[in-house]
């Protein structure tokens, strides 16, 4: 029996989206043995310093991607929002899953949704690009930065450390954590636009075509072009999460695709983004173009400030 192996990292959603990949491949693949690998990353190990500070969400990558280069195992499941958009060579992002809720969702024991948020409230988020919006919507906010995997940050948000936080529903829904707290809020786009990809999961994977052809019937037409459109968009800006870039594609029934974007800086104060809506069949290069419109505008020299900001605070 031919086997497989999965490289995953330790954490409660990384084993929940690696065991739901193993299941959904044991199900096609009668034929195939499916193992899971864990691998401890620099990204779970620095837990005392913001993600854009020590090098981005490239550091839960690395020893991943590494393990799999030395041919110890075969894929990786990611969340598709920390997956740089460059792949190292012999490595390939063979399938992108069907997506899950896209949005940001704010959890609180005491505060219904942003608005109800008191005067000065406290609300811990590792990310600029929540940090930014946030901060459009209540400039008034205290943001403090969140580490940790799931269930640390709902600790954190327990002992009272904030009033709020901020997570990807995603990863809330996948748990089954949304009673944990009084205040499950996901947030509406109009409000924040959500990180590249999120919602979806990335299967990285090697370049033998055995493990393509396992990869290829997870991979969802729909999430692929929204996050297509989404990667290009940040790709072109060289937009990391040392900056605050919100993106969303989203395919709608009547086989348009609307696409609306945010860059700024990451105390909120100022913005620039744009909406535009395309048919479906119509989507090449329209992240890219998108991002070069916004570039014409200075979006560069804005995200170049933005950086600078990240790293003095």
């Amino acid at each position: 029996m031919k086997k497989l192996t999965i490289a995953t990292r330790g954490s409660k959603l990384a084993l929940w989206q690696s065991n739901h990949i193993k299941a959904l491949i044991e199900s096609h693949f009668a034929d195939l043995q499916v193992e899971l690998k864990i691998i401890i990353t620099s990204g779970d190990k620095i837990l005392d310093a913001p993600l854009a500070k020590i090098g981005g969400k490239g550091l839960f990558l690395k020893e991943i991607e590494e393990c799999m280069l030395r041919g110890e195992a075969q894929m990786a499941v990611h969340s598709l929002k920390d997956v740089p958009t460059v792949m190292p060579e012999g490595l390939v992002l063979s399938a992108i899953t069907t997506r899950e809720d896209v949005r940001d969702a704010m959890l609180s024991d005491n505060y219904s949704d942003i608005v109800s948020l008191p005067q000065g409230a406290v609300v811990g988020t590792s990310s600029l690009r929540r940090r930014m919006q946030l901060l459009e919507l209540r400039p008034d906010l205290i943001i403090k930065d969140l580490r940790g995997n799931v269930d640390t940050r709902i600790r954190k948000l327990k002992e009272g450390e904030f009033d709020a936080i901020i997570l990807a529903a995603a990863g809330i829904n996948r748990l089954g954590l949304r009673d944990s707290v009084s205040h499950f809020y996901p947030i509406t786009l109009d409000e924040m636009l959500p990180a590249m990809g999120q919602g979806a999961l990335g299967i990285e994977t090697t370049t033998e075509p055995w493990v393509l052809e396992i990869a290829a019937f997870l991979d969802d037409k729909d999430s692929r072009i929204e996050t297509t459109i989404e990667r290009g968009f940040v790709d072109t800006l060289q937009g990391g999460c040392q900056v605050p870039i919100g993106v969303s594609a989203r395919v709608q029934e009547n086989g348009e695709v609307v696409v609306r974007s945010t860059l700024g800086l990451p105390d909120g104060s100022e913005a620039m983004g744009e909406e535009i809506t395309v048919p479906k069949d119509q989507t090449a290069g329209v992240g890219e173009a998108m991002a070069a419109r916004l570039i014409d505008q200075g979006a560069l020299e804005l995200l170049r400030r933005a950086e600078a900001m990240a790293n003095e605070g």
